[in-house]
């Protein structure tokens, strides 16, 4: 072998040796180890949904009583209390995993003017509460945010319709400002029933309780059709 053809078939070595630790170090660049295997990637936003034009995450207004609440994943649960058969906690991730998810596209109005439109993912406000069990004398849910904020519906508002509580937003995680990590998707509600950064459900046989705006005179009901000041 010629000493020129033997440095060549070394640099030619050299090369594939770098091209292949480049690969190896960079996971964007792996082919999956599996033939088939769906590699993830980061979630995108969808702007329209089987036709319908959505608003953007961005154009909610912040108007949060203490502003935007930044919760931890590690030091989260979710308690579902009061008149219940039992006290349920779950990790955000528990609850993620043995719930079945659901998507909506509904929309947000504010009593301030605005409105968005979003493809939420959530899962049942019915499934969370029948899981604790739900003790005979209970009418009434109580919500309870990490920033003091509550607010109150009727029990049957979540047996009888199709009310999530929502992870995802345009198929996105919730960012912070927005509620991470559960919204309430009020349907039907003004925008100040729909609270977010929810730590607790609270079961209750007391229908009159006035949540955070409720005792500022806004209605109990908070429904659409109606005023959304207490008359």
């Amino acid at each position: 072998m010629s000493r020129r053809l033997y440095i060549a078939i070394v640099l030619m070595v050299a090369a594939l040796t770098l091209v292949l630790a480049a690969v190896s170090m960079n996971p964007a660049l792996r082919p999956a180890t599996i033939p088939g295997e769906a590699r993830a990637l980061a979630a995108a936003e969808v702007r329209s949904y089987r036709g319908e034009d959505l608003s953007s995450v961005n154009d909610f207004h912040e108007n949060s009583i203490l502003g935007p609440q930044y919760i931890n994943e590690s030091d989260y649960h979710l308690s579902v209390t009061g008149l219940t058969l039992a006290t349920k906690n779950s990790t955000y991730r528990e609850i993620l995993a043995s719930h079945r998810h659901y998507t909506k596209v509904v929309t947000l109005h504010c009593v301030e003017g605005w409105d968005v439109t979003i493809l939420w993912e959530g899962v049942l406000v019915r499934d969370l509460i029948s899981e604790a069990g739900i003790d005979p004398r209970a009418n009434t849910v109580i919500f309870h945010a990490r920033d003091g904020y509550t607010t109150v519906f009727p029990l049957s508002y979540f047996m009888n319709n199709d009310i999530i509580m929502a992870y995802k937003m345009n198929n996105v995680t919730l960012p912070d400002e927005r509620g991470y990590p559960f919204e309430l998707v009020a349907e039907d509600k003004w925008g100040y029933k729909w609270i977010k950064w929810i730590e607790e459900i609270e079961l209750s046989d007391n229908p009159g309780y006035k949540g955070y705006w409720e005792q500022r005179g806004f209605s109990i009901s908070g429904d659409l059709d109606g005023s959304h000041f207490s008359l």
